[in-house]
C-alpha cells in the first residue's frame, strides 16, 4: 500500500491524519526520533508466524514482541517472528519494512499492545522509510479492529 492508497483508504473513511515527511530511517526508534514522536507513540508494524500464517502485531517502538504471551493470547502452539523472505511480496508498493500497521487491508490478523491504547495519537510509517502519517489511537483501533494483548514491559 502506497502513501497515496493509505491516504485514500483514511479519507474514505473520514480519518484525521497529519503526514510528516522525515530523512530517511529505517528503524523504528530511528525513525520516531527524526519525526519528532515520542517511541511510544509510534506504532510498528512486526510480522510473526501464527502455526504457519502470518499475522501482524502492532507495538510502540519501545517494546518488543513478547513471543510467549502472544502465543498465550492467540493459542497458537507455534509462535516465531517472520523474516523478510516469509512475506515478500505481501506489501505491494511498500519499502521492505516500513509498511503501515493495517495488516488488515492485507489479510492478515492484527494483533495490539496494550500500550498504544495509552496514546490519544499514533504514528506508523505510511510505507516508505521517509513519510509517516499520525491518527488518533480509536481511529486506528475502529478501522483495524485489532486483537489486544498484554505485552510484559519494554527490556
Amino acid at each position: 500500500m502506497t502513501a497515496d492508497r493509505l491516504k485514500h483508504f483514511l479519507d474514505e473513511h473520514h480519518v484525521k491524519y497529519v503526514s510528516i515527511r522525515h530523512s530517511p530511517a529505517y528503524t523504528a526508534q530511528e525513525v520516531a526520533e527524526s519525526a519528532h514522536v515520542h517511541g511510544k507513540q509510534f506504532a510498528k508494524a512486526v510480522i510473526v508466524r501464527l502455526d504457519g500464517r502470518l499475522a501482524m502485531v502492532v507495538l510502540p517502538a519501545t517494546e518488543k514482541v513478547d513471543l510467549k504471551a502472544l502465543k498465550t493470547a492467540t493459542g497458537a502452539h507455534e509462535v516465531a517472528l517472520a523474516s523478510e523472505a516469509d512475506f515478500e511480496g505481501k506489501f505491494p508498493g511498500c519499502e521492505p519494512g516500513a509498511m503501515p500497521p493495517f495488516g488488515t487491508l492485507y489479510g492478515m490478523e492484527v494483533f495490539a499492545s496494550s500500550r498504544l491504547g495509552e496514546n490519544d495519537q499514533i504514528a506508523f510509517n505510511a510505507g516508505s522509510h521517509t513519510e509517516l502519517y499520525k491518527i488518533s489511537y480509536k481511529d486506528f483501533e475502529s478501522l483495524v479492529e485489532p486483537t489486544i494483548v498484554r505485552f510484559s514491559p519494554a527490556h
